[in-house]
Order: structure tokens, then C-alpha cells, then sequence
């Protein structure tokens, strides 16, 4: 079975709006919606009205940009996205200095998400791939039994030998403490905002690489 997740739901409208029409046209299967965002309200407003299944899209390192954040949320976000920010070494190194602030930017998404969707999400992944970084992962942040997207999948060759032991650590935790899939490709990545993407999804060329592939959504993936 492939799952094609478009991130980046509701960050603004115009990702909005290419990815329902990705997902009309059936070239997707699933999104991932940030909140806070400019069009977080509206992206989930039309989501409801549709089967599409929408997971919970964790931003560590870019900006909130709705009117709806308080004060004390954006200094806690603003602490965390400049760690992380900083060098992508920072991913790897737990900081016991910003558990609290780790914890309440995860927690303000989560309950967000819940306000706009009316459940908790259908699976977890993040910006950048920052839902896999320590401080979030050492913390037990993300609920136990939970869908959520390995880290990225390499053949030998592809990345150096540290870069591949590392996220083959990530993926033993992952299958151990979540439910995931076998592996995570990326297609460029599935950004459907990008003119270019989204073109590409659209295509003839792209519909019939996908005539003869089982499609389903992370809700089909079965408890280990």
C-alpha cells in the first residue's frame, strides 16, 4: 500500500487550495495541516467537508503566522526555533533547558488541532522533520501507539555512514513506540504550492505511475 501525504496544509491558502485540489483530482491520499497558521482556520473548515484524511503537520522552526497565538506560546516557540535553527547538529542534542518550552509548543498544536478538527490527528510528522528530534522524542511527546512518519528512507551509498546509522536508530524507536510504515520516500517533496510539484501530480505522467499501486491513508495501517 503507498501513502502519499502533501504537507504544509494551511499554512497559507494558496497550499491550501492546491492540495484539496490534488486531493479531488485523487493524486494524493492524505495531508498534513499545520496550525496557527494564516490559513489554518479555513483549511480545516474545508477539510471537514471532505473524507480527507489530515494528520497533525508539527512546526519546531518556522515563524507562527495567524493572530490567535499568545504571547507566552510564541516566546516558547521562538526559543525552540532558534535552537534548532542554529545547526542541524542541534536536532540530535536533547537540551533539558527547553523541555518546558518543547513540550508547550507540542501541546498548544495538538489541543489546536483538536479545536479545528474535532479529533485528535490521523498521524504525526513535522516541518522539516523536526517531530523526530530529540527534545521531542526523549520527552514522549507524541502519544504512544500513534501514527507517525519514519524517518527517511536511504539505499547504502546515498548518505554518509552516520547519517544512516542515525535515522536507522529513529526508525527502530519509531517502530517500537508507534505505528509507521515500511519506508518514507520523498517525491521531491510532495509540496503541492510548488507550481512545479504541482504540476507533476497532476499529470498524465504521474496518474499512470499510480494505476497500478494500492493507495490508502495512514488510517489503514494496522496496530502491530
Amino acid at each position: 500500500m503507498l501513502i502519499i501525504t502533501a504537507d504544509d496544509y494551511g499554512k497559507t491558502r494558496h497550499a491550501t487550495d492546491s492540495i484539496l485540489k490534488c486531493f479531488s483530482s485523487k493524486r494524493i491520499t492524505s495531508a498534513s495541516a499545520m496550525v496557527f497558521m494564516e490559513d489554518s482556520e479555513r483549511a480545516a473548515s474545508l477539510a471537514l467537508k471532505t473524507n480527507l484524511e489530515v494528520g497533525l503537520h508539527l512546526n519546531f522552526t518556522l515563524p507562527f503566522s495567524a493572530c490567535n497565538i499568545t504571547l507566552k506560546l510564541r516566546e516558547y516557540h521562538n526559543k525552540v526555533i532558534s535552537y534548532l535553527t542554529k545547526h542541524d547538529i542541534f536536532q540530535v542534542i536533547y537540551n533539558p533547558l527547553l523541555a518546558n518550552s518543547f513540550k508547550n509548543v507540542f501541546l498548544s498544536q495538538q489541543q489546536e488541532f483538536m479545536r479545528l478538527y474535532g479529533k485528535y490527528p490521523d498521524h504525526y510528522n513535522g516541518h522539516h522533520h523536526m517531530h523526530l528530534c530529540t527534545n521531542v522524542l526523549a520527552a514522549k511527546l507524541i502519544p504512544i501507539g500513534a501514527r507517525v512518519r519514519r524517518a527517511f528512507t536511504f539505499n547504502q551509498g546515498e548518505k554518509n555512514p552516520f547519517n544512516r546509522l542515525y535515522r536507522h536508530i529513529l526508525n527502530i524507536y519509531v517502530s517500537r513506540r508507534f505505528i509507521s510504515t515500511d519506508c518514507f520516500l520523498s517525491i521531491a517533496p510532495v509540496h503541492p504550492e510548488n507550481g512545479e510539484e504541482a504540476a507533476f501530480i497532476l499529470s498524465d505522467q504521474y496518474q499512470h505511475l499510480l494505476n497500478s499501486i494500492h493507495r490508502g491513508g495512514f488510517r489503514d495501517l494496522l496496530h502491530n
